[in-house]
């Protein structure tokens, strides 16, 4: 049984040889997704050095985190779960990054708050790529406009795109359907692929992989 650190050391080995035999010129950096699992558990990977780690909660962010981040100031926390309008400014707070921007509500009260808190965070623009119902995100057809009044009108920091692909589909057509539409609006971040599908992912150029149980195993359900 190897530890969640020796996980992620075998996980990026593989991403770099992956890497090695391609044309390909980012390496991603690995969000280690940790909601629902205690700070103890992630404790050894932050003291080895790793920086990006991800929640889906804002309070279980808040209650996670706040020590943690005074005590290592280059941690970067990334907020990849569903964002309410609501909660948006206690999670400018914590977060330096949130991967799930997907609506104009959200946007404007994004763009309230950074200017109340004097703080930027980097942002993706989350992409329903599938037309789900069940999932939040920009339809394909409106992500130019969207990006223009969040970028234009706004002036946030949108860095990327993010998506999730329909379960049982096959992913890497999503993958390359994202960055290709990134491309066309000159965007440079992917934040795509978890833990089964990362290598894929990272072959169709994600900039951001976001893993939780290939590292640190199934998680509880809450």
């Amino acid at each position: 049984m190897h530890t969640p650190l020796e996980k992620l050391t075998l996980i990026k080995s593989k991403v770099n040889e992956i890497i090695s035999q391609t044309k390909i010129k980012t390496y991603p950096k690995i969000i280690v997704v940790s909601k629902t699992f205690p700070i103890e558990k992630i404790l050894p990977i932050i003291k080895s050095g790793h920086l990006h780690f991800g929640e889906n909660k804002v309070q279980e962010a808040e209650n996670k985190w706040v020590d943690v981040k005074f005590k290592n100031k280059d941690l970067k926390l990334h907020m990849i779960g569903k964002l309410q309008s609501n909660k948006a400014k206690k999670a400018l707070k914590i977060f330096d990054y949130i991967h799930s921007l997907d609506n104009a509500k959200l946007a404007s009260k994004i763009f309230q708050y950074q200017n109340e808190l004097n703080k930027r965070v980097k942002l993706f623009i989350q992409v329903n790529l599938g037309m789900e119902d069940q999932k939040s995100g920009i339809p394909l057809k409106d992500l130019s406009n969207f990006y223009n009044y969040c970028k234009r009108e706004l002036l946030l920091d949108i860095v990327g795109l993010m998506c999730l692909p329909p379960i049982k589909s096959e992913s890497e057509n999503y993958f390359k359907l994202l960055k290709d539409s990134a491309e066309k609006i000159n965007l440079k971040d992917l934040s795509m692929g978890m833990s089964s599908d990362f290598e894929k992912a990272t072959l169709n150029g994600a900039t951001y992989l976001r893993l939780g149980s290939a590292i640190l195993g199934t998680r509880k359900t809450i």
